[in-house]
């Protein structure tokens, strides 16, 4: 990851397609971090600072609010989320970090048991940009260990916590296993980059459709997520009509699992689905099609 690329796809863009024709491939993602995230209680310096409200705990103390704040999503909101997306008959990727598996062993097996695909997040809820190489690439491995262990699966993709590191893309690659990662927030469509010399897919992500504004003061109500959501869907789907797109949707369990968001998943699976060659997709799916029908150099 030492060159910047600028340019991508360029003023033509592909028209790709999708399966069975879809105009547009929507990639729900669900993160599942609770009990993964900073705490004195695990030895870490300082308690996490990511959360509902500012926090007026000093650093190295226990914040007793905002460990109650992700515990919800571990007790509540993943069931709600889970139970929703049943109900609608929508798959969706879980961006799962190892120690919230552990510490809610009935989450991982349900993950898959109810047909939804793993995507590996870590050991801890931590910044790879902070580690050396050698921890970053001890910690994959645990992490990868870990969640295959607890879900039966090895997760296919890797995403880590806000961005990568310079060496975060080639340990995947070294790791081995994995399909592709989505350490990127640069593209509308799965591309490859080069590591080590050859050919290797990134399935980018998002931060523009994503839950974690109502904790950045972005939204404060359930019609301005399901707002955001729609309308990213609906540019998407008209530029489908010839260049189709994916566009990720980002959900968290601590936060649009409280019941006033919920409402705005809702809102959006039943707008989505009331639209023809609409294909709501796991990664996996996304990353496996884009091997077979684009591999390095068809685009």
């Amino acid at each position: 990851m030492s060159t910047r690329d600028f340019i991508g796809y360029g003023p033509q863009r592909p028209a790709i397609r999708w399966p069975n024709g879809a105009r547009i491939a929507v990639s729900l993602v669900v993160n599942y971090e609770e009990g993964a995230e900073y705490s004195p209680l695990d030895g870490d310096p300082a308690h996490e600072t990511n959360s509902e409200v500012p926090s007026p705990v000093a650093a190295g103390d226990r914040d007793l609010a905002n460990e109650s704040f992700f515990e919800y999503g571990s007790r509540v909101g993943v069931w709600r989320i889970m139970d929703i997306l049943d109900e609608h008959d929508v798959p969706a990727t879980f961006f799962v970090c190892a120690q919230a598996l552990e510490r809610n062993p009935y989450v991982g097996p349900e993950i898959v048991r109810r047909g939804h695909d793993i995507c590996g997040h870590g050991e801890r809820w931590e910044e790879a940009f902070r580690m050396d190489r050698e921890a970053e690439r001890a910690a994959m491995a645990r992490a990868v260990a870990t969640i295959t262990r607890l879900t039966g699966v090895q997760p296919p993709g890797w995403y880590v916590r806000y961005g990568p590191s310079i060496h975060t893309r080639e340990l995947v690659v070294e790791h081995g296993g994995f399909l592709y990662d989505s350490n990127a927030y640069n593209d509308d469509l799965p591309y490859y980059t080069t590591v080590h010399g050859a050919p290797w897919l990134v399935v980018p992500y998002g931060l523009d459709v994503n839950d974690t504004k109502f904790w950045r003061g972005g939204m404060s109500r359930a019609d301005d997520f399901f707002a955001a959501m729609r309308d990213a869907f609906d540019r998407l789907y008209r530029e489908g009509a010839t260049h189709p797109k994916m566009l990720s949707i980002g959900l968290h369990c601590r936060i649009v699992g409280r019941p006033a968001r919920a409402v705005a998943l809702e809102q959006f699976l039943n707008y989505a689905l009331g639209f023809p060659d609409v294909w709501f997709a796991r990664r996996v799916e996304i990353a496996q099609w884009w091997r077979e029908h684009y591999p390095p150099g068809a685009l």
